[in-house]
């Protein structure tokens, strides 16, 4: 008989934090769509820093190939969709920034 999984984050079984965790990436993926759009739409990348977006897109790259050598998708997945939104944003500061 296989092991019963133990509940993690006071209290919180793995299931559901799993499921927060997915909806949670898919909400700030969302989140961020507005961002690239006044960039790229509205032409004005004033304010948005290439140096904290390199980072995020350091840090998603990161995560990314993390999740690729655990093979959990809930890991790597959303990075593709950071990846690209993060050089969408780095692009255009770079170009109308």
């Amino acid at each position: 008989m296989a092991p019963v999984p133990a509940p993690v984050a006071d209290g919180i079984p793995r299931p559901l934090l799993r499921r927060l965790l997915g909806g949670m990436s898919v909400f700030t993926l969302l989140m961020t769509i507005p961002q690239v759009l006044t960039i790229w739409l509205g032409r004005q990348a004033g304010g948005v820093s290439v140096w904290s977006w390199g980072a995020y897109l350091l840090s998603a790259l990161l995560w990314f190939f993390y999740g690729l050598q655990k093979r959990d998708k809930n890991i790597y997945l959303p990075c593709i969709g950071w990846i690209a939104l993060d050089c969408g944003v780095i692009a255009g500061v770079l170009m109308y920034g």
